[in-house]
């Protein structure tokens, strides 16, 4: 059972909310470009004015400072896009040519075997032995710490040896990768 200041608060939200909805809904798609992110944008700022509410209808201009907010979370979002397709640049710089008559039953094989490891054993094994990034570099890419990058590469590659036999995986492994110039397969 809320208190009457809890019910009032609550209250003035609600028509804040319904006041400025559409208003800061526009400014997130004109800052980002981006219709569909423009609603998410919008109810993220609003959830974060909800959080602290005491402090934003006593502002002298709380419309500003939920104008304010969306613009930090529009900020946030663009330098998200521009650093993962930077990214994507990285990883598509750094493809090797395509050889000449691959092994392809080596090469499904790998495939199939890198399928079957979890995302993030895949993707440190498929960015330290396909495209041939430090362990700073994946560690950069998937956001996480290097040691989670070298323990995941490890069992990633231990999980393969057994799955491919123990001859030579890691080897098997980056020349079936360079040999197509693709990395895992499309199953992401």
């Amino acid at each position: 059972m809320g208190t009457v200041v809890d019910d009032a608060a609550s209250l003035e939200f609600h028509a804040f909310f319904e006041r400025h909805y559409a208003e800061l809904s526009r400014l997130a798609h004109l800052l980002t470009g981006e219709s569909d992110a423009a609603d998410d944008l919008a109810a993220d700022a609003l959830l974060a004015l909800w959080h602290r509410w005491d402090r934003v209808r006593a502002a002298d201009h709380p419309a500003a400072y939920a104008r304010g907010v969306v613009a930090n979370l529009a900020r946030t979002r663009i330098r998200s896009a521009v650093r993962e397709r930077r990214r994507i640049a990285l990883f598509w710089s750094q493809r090797e040519e395509k050889v000449e008559n691959p092994d392809v039953a080596g090469v499904v094989d790998v495939q199939e075997a890198l399928r079957r490891l979890p995302f993030r054993k895949r993707a440190c094994v498929v960015l330290r032995h396909a495209f041939d990034l430090s362990e700073k570099d994946t560690a950069l890419a998937l956001g996480v710490s290097v040691g989670t990058v070298k323990s995941q590469t490890s069992k990633g590659m231990a999980e393969l040896q057994r799955l491919l036999g123990p001859q030579n995986a890691p080897l098997k492994v980056h020349a079936a990768m360079a040999r197509t110039g693709d990395a895992g397969g499309r199953d992401r």
